[in-house]
């Protein structure tokens, strides 16, 4: 009993040092982003709100291209999801249910997508680009963010696959259910929070990805594309304002879907 009381106690010490190590930043460029310019200046910094302002945040908001740059990032990290799901899961079904020569190759070539450096696949899309006229489109950083984020789909989405039984489908097919609806009703609820995992690490990875986006676009950036290029000399407190505005809607997203997800206990998080 002791032992498992120490193990316990163990893995709640990690869990809140993991907690501070990725919280406390988020909560210091918080802090930043609504503290006046004239307390930010001050030495040193107070790490409790002492002198709250909105000015930076909201001048920040209203600057050129803000707003614009942020649709951008949105419609591109929801379109990024879609597709990557839409190609994802039935890639990562047949590999968790049909067996055909050369399956753990595919597998590893799928990896060997994330082995190369963005730039390498974002100059030549570039080009290939400008010829097709997708060039400054969000429909091209669509196209590079979902091949960045297909490998750990499919993977994820065939170990998920994996952990369903194949009698359950096979029931429902008995039962007369055609093998589409069997994998809508019987398969994809079992299998969501392995779902929800990949569309969270696609929407993350699309969101944050920053020198494809650049390369691909000049007119249509995205929020991280387009803060790198504009903050890069601006004063210290726009900066903090941009970084908390490029955190917070994945952690909406990721909160939106949590409640899909099973922790290690298999309940449901709410």
């Amino acid at each position: 009993m002791s032992r498992r009381r120490r193990r316990a106690a163990l893995v709640q010490l990690a869990c809140v040092a993991i907690t501070l190590f990725m919280g406390v930043p988020v909560y210091l460029v918080a802090l930043a982003a609504f503290t006046s310019r004239r307390a930010l200046n001050e030495f040193p910094l107070a790490l409790v709100p002492t002198d709250v302002s909105t000015e930076t945040m909201s001048a920040f908001l209203s600057s050129t291209g803000v707003v614009p740059a942020f649709l951008n990032s949105v419609q591109v990290g929801l379109g990024t999801v879609a597709l990557v799901l839409l190609i994802g899961l039935p890639a990562g079904y047949g590999l968790a249910r049909y067996a055909f020569p050369g399956r753990d190759a595919y597998q590893l070539f799928l990896l060997l997508t994330r082995a190369l450096p963005i730039v390498v696949m974002s100059v030549p899309l570039a080009q290939i680009f400008l010829t097709t006229g997708l060039y400054d489109t969000t429909y091209a950083v669509v196209l590079l963010h979902t091949v960045l984020s297909l490998p750990t789909t499919v993977l994820i989405s065939a170990a998920v696959f994996l952990a369903v039984p194949r009698e359950h489908e096979e029931a429902a097919m008995v039962f007369g259910a055609s093998p589409p609806a069997a994998f809508l009703r019987v398969v994809a609820p079992q299998a969501l929070p392995g779902i929800a995992a990949a569309a969270i690490f696609a929407f993350v990875l699309s969101w944050n990805e920053v020198l494809g986006a650049s390369i691909l676009t000049l007119n249509r950036r995205t929020l991280p594309a387009h803060v790198l290029s504009t903050l890069a000399h601006s004063p210290l407190a726009y900066r903090f304002a941009g970084g908390l505005a490029l955190i917070l809607p994945a952690f909406v997203f990721i909160f939106v879907m949590r409640r899909y997800l099973l922790n290690l206990w298999g309940t449901t998080l709410r």
